[in-house]
């Protein structure tokens, strides 16, 4: 019997991916199933939308919202409000320059676990010259509270840091995942000084990827390997959101909102124009409400659409 593609087959950068049954789920309004196959490829974005004053907003229809890739209009063809289950990669920097913030960072990754939806899978990256699983070898995911508690407190804050390749393992192990939608959360107090993968590198696995991505920067004014810039390009690049808190105090707040905002997130999907594979694309999407002005969308804005065969042989 044929297998139909899932979505991590099929999945490219700006989520290209495979939802035709959820424009069914959509349609009749129910709960759409969790793994969605079909043979029709579609850009998938992952969109948040907030208001004049910055709070999430909820309950738009497909019809509050248009998308362009390339400055042309597209045709919506898949679209969800609903809080679907994601694959969740938290990444912890555990460099030495960490040991004295870390006690905060831990127990505020546990508050967004413990605010998750509890059909997440979530899977936890320490790093620091190294990157190491935090969950056992065996478990690639899990959504229980102690076991990833355990995976956070696996770490030991010593040597540099390998940004690059934390997130690299990263977007490796979400296409492992058995969600549509993907993220990663990265908390950390400094650029790369110790990767293998190249800055260039690893940009281009995100401009590939489904993943939006989440960063924390904890660094100092001070920190010579400081890179405010690369942690807020990884978030506008994913259609995520970069913090940087100057009061340790506010983690847990941040974390609380980073999965509040995870699920409440947008589903938008169209089929990719007919085009050269490889090709940087770039998206944007309008929202619009009668009586609600000073809408704002967030998502990933561009995206590399590329055969299937070379999406699946890297």
């Amino acid at each position: 019997m044929k297998r139909h593609p899932t979505a991590r087959d099929l999945g490219l950068a700006g989520a290209v991916s495979v939802l035709a049954s959820l424009a069914v789920a959509v349609a009749q309004d129910v709960q759409p199933p969790f793994i969605i196959r079909s043979d029709v490829r579609l850009v998938l974005l992952d969109v948040a939308v907030t208001g004049h004053q910055g709070g999430l907003v909820a309950g738009l229809n497909r019809e509050n919202f248009d998308v362009t890739e390339d400055g042309v209009r597209q045709p919506i063809t898949v679209f969800a409000n609903n809080d679907i289950p994601v694959t969740v990669g938290i990444l912890v920097d555990e460099s030495l320059s960490m040991a004295p913030k870390r006690a905060e960072v831990l127990a505020a990754a546990e508050t967004l676990i413990s605010k998750s939806n509890p059909e997440d899978e979530i899977f936890v990256l320490n790093f620091n010259e190294k990157v190491t699983r935090g969950l056992p070898d065996a478990v690639l995911f899990s959504d229980n509270i102690d076991q990833l508690r355990s995976a956070l407190q696996r770490g030991m804050p010593e040597g540099r840091t390998a940004l690059n390749d934390a997130i690299v393992d990263g977007l490796q192990q979400l296409n492992l995942g058995r969600r549509d939608k993907k993220t990663l959360i990265v908390i950390s107090d400094g650029g790369d000084n110790a990767s293998h993968a190249k800055r260039r590198e690893m940009l281009d696995r995100v401009e590939r990827s489904l993943a939006t991505i989440y960063t924390i920067g904890l660094s100092s004014p001070g920190d010579p390997d400081r890179d405010l810039g690369l942690l807020k390009e990884l978030a506008r690049t994913s259609g995520g959101e970069a913090y940087f808190p100057t009061d340790l105090a506010n983690l847990a707040t941040i974390c609380r909102s980073i999965a509040k905002e995870i699920r409440s997130r947008y589903t938008i999907g169209y089929p990719p124009p007919a085009g050269k594979f490889g090709a940087l694309r770039h998206i944007r999407v309008y929202v619009s409400a009668p009586g609600r002005s000073g809408l704002n969308t967030r998502t990933r804005t561009s995206y590399r659409y590329e055969p299937i065969e070379s999406r699946n042989s890297n």
